[in-house]
């Protein structure tokens, strides 16, 4: 089988200034990357426009099939912008106040008016995913005088947190409805929803994008303690789950984040959702050519625990070593992945809805690998529902996903094990089809005559029904 294969867990990366040509984005994908980011948070929409157009171009030249994520910054507190970066000290008194730009020397803008409602005194502010932290010494109006507790240097439109407020922001802000027509417009793949506390957030989302005319898939990022109160019916509306660790690691506390992850990819597991977990994967990369040995461990630890994609953030978007990052995390997947300790459990309980003729067909599938010692799981599917199905099961071998929509096989790119192929072949399955199967599977894939596949599809039409049937296949034969 082809090299590019190898490699079964998924890796998003972020674009930014440091991968924003044809060149680098180009190198991004022959690392291994596998899905894009366009963080709304930073940027214009025509910067970001032209990072899609850009995408899209060169994974039609490479002829590989990647997805954009959209990500929406959602209600995320943000320094506004500075005239230049500020070293900050212990024991420094700074103010912060409701602005979008910095007007005056030591008055740091921020750009939710509600910051002077929601803190009071002996309140903390954290800036910069938590580095740098603030206690409030006084309110007054609109202006919030605060003590450095824990210094560094801050930078413009760096997060802000204050844990245990009661702001209530909105699920999805009008810059997000804006960007999700944009992502409607353009034909992204995914929406990246942040700062999901229910599953009515995520409903209110699918309903702006339902509103546009689209059915954008939507990933429900889990950063609020609420997130994980509501874990179990997060997930039953999401498409997909993202432990965004950053922020969730500030309004609880470092030390829960371990736990939290291994909760929320359990469940994601239980729901056959895909999950991602993201943030300082590789930070130590965006100014070293090589990780620390606690990250590569860090990786390999959320593969072993059952997780579909890891997210490169700051390595990739502003990192001095953005290629090198993804070939780390890529040989990092392969050897995990080859290892003794990556193992599932294939006994899913079967979910009492429409599908359960699919859920039997794949995990019957699943099954039958083993006994033919087949090479590979043989997808046909049009929107892909049950190839999805099939890489939460995890097989030991390669899902390879044939499908007749080019936007399925782009989706399918943020699935584990899952390697898709665009084909008009949404015919009867007959000895002239399967003559042209033997040689997609031989020619492209790099099996060989007398290779043994596991097929799946449906019939009359072998891809645009649903599911309905399993059979073992031998290459030539």
């Amino acid at each position: 089988m082809k090299s590019d294969f190898n490699k079964r867990t998924k890796i998003v990366a972020t674009i930014g200034p440091a991968v924003g040509d044809k060149k680098s984005i180009k190198e991004l994908l022959k690392a291994g990357a596998n899905v894009f980011r366009l963080n709304t948070s930073h940027g214009t929409m025509e910067e970001h426009r032209e990072k899609f157009n850009l995408i899209r171009q060169v994974s039609k030249e490479l002829d590989i099939y990647c997805a954009i994520m959209i990500d929406l910054q959602g209600p995320k507190i943000r320094v506004g912008n500075l005239k230049s970066e500020i070293t900050l000290n212990e024991g420094d008194e700074v103010t912060f106040k409701h602005m979008a730009n910095q007007e005056v020397e030591g008055i740091i803008p921020v750009d939710y008016e509600g910051i002077a409602e929601d803190v009071k005194k002996g309140s903390k502010i954290l800036l910069d995913d938590g580095k740098i932290s603030a206690e409030v010494i006084d309110v007054k109006d609109d202006k919030v005088l605060a003590k450095i507790i824990n210094g560094g240097v801050l930078k413009s439109r760096k997060g802000l947190n204050i844990p245990g407020s009661t702001a209530s922001l909105e699920a999805v802000t009008q810059k997000d409805v804006e960007y999700i027509k944009f992502a409607v417009d353009m034909e992204a793949d995914f929406i990246a929803l942040s700062f999901v506390r229910k599953k009515e957030d995520v409903l209110l989302a699918k309903k702006y994008i339902n509103d546009f005319n689209s059915n954008i898939p939507v990933i429900a990022k889990l950063e609020k303690p609420e997130a994980i109160e509501n874990l179990k019916d997060i997930i039953s509306v999401a498409d997909c789950i993202m432990v965004a660790r950053g922020d969730l690691g500030i309004e609880l506390s470092p030390v829960e984040v371990p736990v939290c992850q291994k909760l929320i990819i359990s469940e994601c597991t239980k729901q056959k959702k895909p999950v991602i977990v993201a943030t300082q994967m590789l930070e130590s990369m965006i100014n070293e050519p090589i990780p620390t040995r606690a990250e590569v461990s860090d990786v390999a630890n959320a593969i072993i625990d059952g997780a579909d994609a890891v997210m490169l953030s700051g390595e990739t978007s502003v990192g001095k070593y953005a290629t090198e990052a993804v070939k780390t995390m890529s040989k990092i997947a392969q050897e995990t992945e080859n290892s003794e300790f990556y193992k599932f459990d294939k006994d899913f309980e079967m979910s009492e809805d429409s599908a359960l003729t699919r859920q039997a067909i794949v995990f019957g599938a699943d099954k039958m690998l083993k006994y033919v010692n087949a090479k590979a799981v043989l997808s046909f599917s049009h929107f892909g529902y049950s190839t999805r199905l099939m890489s939460k099961l995890k097989p030991s071998v390669p899902i390879i996903l044939v499908s007749d929509l080019e936007k399925t096989c782009r989706k399918m790119s943020i699935a584990w094990g899952v390697r898709p192929f665009f084909k008009k072949w949404d015919v009867a399955l007959d000895d002239d089809l399967f003559i042209k199967i033997d040689q997609f599977l031989i020619n492209e894939v790099g099996l060989k005559k007398g290779d043994y596949v596991v097929i799946t599809g449906s019939t009359p039409n072998l891809i645009s029904g649903r599911t309905n049937f399993v059979r073992v296949h031998k290459i030539g034969t």
